[in-house]
């Protein structure tokens, strides 16, 4: 076996949801950091989630291993306590009860975001699913995943989330989704700072995620064509640079002092000296400053 190096070997992440976008960035760049990284979810190569998409936890996990770490898929509903519990229970017998990093970062709700209507027009039943598919997969996650990290008094929570700020995020349910996720990290980090363990919600800038790729119909070899139709992908980036963010965190000897912390890769970089993948620095909060500000508003205060 190959010994891995790097400022996060020996350590052992578990990335929910990481089959794709942010979360396989974040386990993919973890997994380069060195750490051995649980990747989750319910798209394996076995059997498809609901979406439907073509990308996998195997997939992911390969990437992982192939950028210096090891990989290991195990598919997983985090809406269902006995899948997620019999996924703690694996991670500590493979690991000896070692988990040093927690990653939150269940999504797949794109397709139940109505962005065209307000609250009393929606279907309350795909709102509420919402709720369940976002949220609660957070909760039931970490409720069977801390006692690991509690248990050697140090570690990590990372909540994935879309903004840092008290600002409204155009739909009514996707606002309190993510909201509700920075709340998550916050209430996490009161419960956990005095067993030494940090817990903070994190954003991407404009992520260029596979469906986003799509949607602009462009890969990522040739994404500034999607420039033409909106200006502002321009100053998009890639789930790596979340990804990398995570692993500064991850690797911070003083990470106890950002617990509770909404934070954002806009300003992480800065602090840390991480790039995108083509050696960029892409920062969101400053394009909205100079260019949509006036348009949209400021971008808020930090949480």
């Amino acid at each position: 076996m190959t010994k891995r190096t790097g400022p996060l070997a020996g350590k052992v992440a578990l990335v929910a949801g990481g089959t794709r976008g942010g979360g396989r960035g974040i386990a993919v760049e973890l997994g380069a950091a060195g750490a051995t990284v649980y990747v989750t979810g319910r798209s394996s190569a076995g059997k498809r989630s609901d979406l439907a998409r073509p990308e996998t936890i195997e997939q992911t996990a390969e990437r992982v291993t192939a950028a210096g770490g090891l990989g290991i898929p195990v598919r997983t509903d985090h809406s269902r306590p006995d899948d997620v519990q019999a996924l703690v229970h694996r991670v500590a017998t493979e690991q000896d009860g070692q988990l040093d990093i927690l990653v939150n970062s269940v999504w797949g709700g794109d397709p139940l975001v109505d962005w065209e209507r307000p609250l009393w027009e929606q279907d309350l039943d795909t709102g509420l699913r919402l709720l369940r598919q976002a949220v609660d997969t957070h909760i039931i996650t970490s409720r069977y995943a801390l006692p690991l990290l509690v248990a050697r008094r140090s570690g990590l929570v990372v909540e994935v989330t879309d903004g840092n700020t008290a600002r409204y995020r155009g739909t009514l349910f996707y606002d309190l989704v993510k909201s509700a996720v920075i709340r998550l990290a916050v209430a996490q980090a009161a419960e956990l700072k005095p067993h030494g363990v940090a817990a903070v919600a994190i954003t991407p800038g404009f992520l260029r995620s596979e469906a986003m790729l799509e949607h602009f119909g462009v890969t990522e070899t040739n994404w500034r064509d999607g420039v033409a139709q909106d200006p502002n992908f321009a100053h998009s980036e890639t789930p790596a640079y979340l990804g990398r963010a995570v692993a500064a965190l991850a690797a911070d000897p003083t990470i106890m002092a950002k617990t509770g912390r909404a934070l954002a890769t806009w300003g992480l970089y800065q602090e840390y000296g991480f790039t995108d993948t083509d050696g960029s620095q892409p920062d969101f909060a400053a394009h909205w400053a100079k260019n949509l500000a006036d348009q949209h508003g400021p971008l808020g205060e930090p949480l």
